[in-house]
């Protein structure tokens, strides 16, 4: 049977197993709008492009599923970029649809036009590095190929974002609707172990004080209950990057919470101290979780890394044994090899001392330190109270939560990794609840991200989304500010700004407002809002002229 190009986009969308599409209308992606009327894909009408790539971006990382978002020709587009980026460097599998204008006036100055020819901008090359498939459908005789391709990029191995361009005309002609058919769904196969487990299992043997590391790759593997399991059974702790928080639950015996350089330092005091060998599980090692790559943390130590990518196998550091390969398999694997020989459980005593440095009192330097945040310290500490399990948190700022949040292994937090990007928070978080729709969802953000995407509250209030935005309002720039303090001799320049009345701003936009300068009003707060079923904006108030202790790269 003949459908349009358009329909055929809109049941391709369908059989991809979404039912969102973030975006904006515009003139020349229109064809598609009209046929999603009728579709079971819902469309969430944003307030700028940016916000739609974002939200694809949140929804994709709660789901683990394929998410889309949409714009129209020129200036549509290139407001995706960033969004895009974002997800090409997490490898969220995001699909962008964008119009264009017709094929018989590419060249010709047609409004909009990003086709590349005759100099108006050119659209491919744009989202050319951003991109695991772009494609400019200029024809409707290799449609087919195209959907594959588009397909095999989004679900293989190695996921991430996809753009399809479709000039207008294009859209409205028609095609056998026999072309979907075409299309593969690669499947979950297996990863094979490119290195025998056995030198693995060797190295823990031999270990006195192992260590895990543990990183965003164990949560795409799905293997959390696997690690808290072994790093129970053997008494060995667990540290994770900071993408990888609540791999397993914080605050208990066995977790030395988040390993970077914006964390409270008690992880990378015992790897430093104590560790023999080091288990790096989907773990990248980067910038922040490596201190700058401080040889310390891997100085005198046996190292074994497990990743499902062979590019990062070796990349950063030389493992004494590496494995590319599942790393749910691989644990499971090594999991029972282990059991069946009857290893003993590693030595307690380490561990012991390791907890009682935390709980002795702190010295007055260091509570000097942090008197500054007991704000930020107290809401952390209300928010995994009040929500052990099943909470969404996006946090844009990542500085507080670090050290002051222990994620349990039911709730999922979502640092603002990627590309770092200011103005993430809230639109993913927004694109999250489209998918998990009975789960409390937090937007932690400064000030300054807030004003770069506080209209897309305007999306939640419209489509009644449930979601509490916190603003940490100290009417700075924090990081600039902080780095200019420390580095360049308190020449402050372009860091400080006016905020409006985030109460006057939060009744134009219809919301609740929660204004919080003390702890009795967080605990109020806690206590008797509603932090699942309504739209909050909360404010926190913190004084700009303190900062963290960490010091910035220079």
């Amino acid at each position: 049977m003949n459908i349009s190009v358009s329909e055929l986009i809109v049941r391709y969308l369908e059989r991809l197993g979404i039912d969102h599409i973030f975006g904006m209308p515009g003139a020349h992606v229109l064809p598609i709008y009209d046929c999603l009327h009728d579709s079971t894909v819902k469309s969430v009408l944003v307030k700028h492009e940016q916000g739609a790539a974002f939200m694809a971006g949140g929804y994709a990382r709660i789901s683990l599923q394929p998410s889309a978002c949409i714009a129209t020709a020129g200036p549509g587009a290139t407001n995706l970029i960033t969004g895009i980026a974002n997800a090409y460097a997490e490898r969220l599998p995001v699909l962008a649809i964008t119009g264009e204008t017709s094929t018989y006036i590419f060249g010709r100055g047609g409004l909009q036009e990003s086709s590349g020819e005759g100099g108006a901008i050119d659209q491919g090359a744009l989202f050319a590095g951003i991109t695991r498939y772009h494609k400019l459908i200029e024809r409707t005789d290799y449609l087919g190929q195209v959907l594959n391709q588009a397909t095999q990029a989004l679900l293989g191995r190695e996921p991430g974002p996809v753009l399809l361009s479709i000039p207008y005309n294009v859209q409205k002609e028609t095609v056998d609707d026999g072309v979907l058919d075409q299309i593969h769904f690669p499947g979950k196969a297996a990863i094979r172990f490119t290195t025998p487990t056995a030198e693995f299992t060797e190295l823990l043997r031999a270990a006195r004080a192992p260590v895990i590391v543990a990183g965003h790759g164990c949560i795409q593997a799905g293997a959390r209950d696997v690690i808290a399991a072994f790093s129970e059974r053997f008494n060995i702790p667990v540290t994770t990057s900071l993408k990888a928080k609540g791999v397993v639950a914080e605050g208990t015996p066995l977790s030395l919470g988040c390993l970077g350089v914006t964390s409270n330092g008690e992880a990378y005091r015992y790897l430093v101290d104590h560790a023999d060998l080091l288990i790096f599980l989907g773990a990248s090692f980067n910038e922040r979780t490596s201190y700058l790559w401080d040889a310390k943390l891997l100085a005198n130590k046996k190292i074994a890394q497990v990743d499902r990518d062979a590019a990062q196998i070796g990349r950063v550091f030389q493992p004494d044994v590496s494995i590319c390969g599942d790393i749910l398999a691989v644990m499971e694997d090594v999991f029972d090899v282990l059991e069946a020989d009857g290893m003993p459980t590693k030595s307690r005593d380490l561990l012991d001392v390791h907890q009682a440095a935390i709980s002795r009192p702190a010295d007055d330097g260091a509570v000097q330190a942090q008197q500054p945040f007991r704000l930020m310290q107290a809401f952390f500490s209300g928010l995994a109270e009040r929500f052990p399990h099943n909470a969404l948190v996006f946090d844009d700022n990542i500085v507080f939560a670090q050290s002051y949040f222990d994620v349990s292994d039911l709730n999922h937090y979502f640092p603002n990794s990627g590309i770092s990007s200011l103005g993430h928070a809230i639109p993913a978080a927004i694109g999250a609840r489209c998918f998990a729709k009975d789960s409390p969802t937090f937007a932690i953000l400064g000030d300054g991200g807030f004003q770069m995407c506080c209209m897309e509250m305007m999306t939640a209030v419209n489509y009644g989304i449930p979601l509490n935005v916190v603003v940490i309002n100290n009417g700075t720039l924090s990081l600039i500010r902080k780095n200019q303090f420390q580095l360049y001799g308190e020449r402050y320049i372009d860091c400080d700004f006016a905020n409006p009345d985030f109460g006057l701003l939060a009744q134009s936009f219809g919301v609740n407002h929660f204004r919080i300068e003390a702890e009795v009003e967080l605990d109020a707060l806690f206590a008797s809002a509603d932090l699942s079923g309504t739209i909050n904006l909360i404010e926190i108030l913190l004084d700009k002229h303190a900062f963290p202790r960490y010091l910035s790269a220079r």
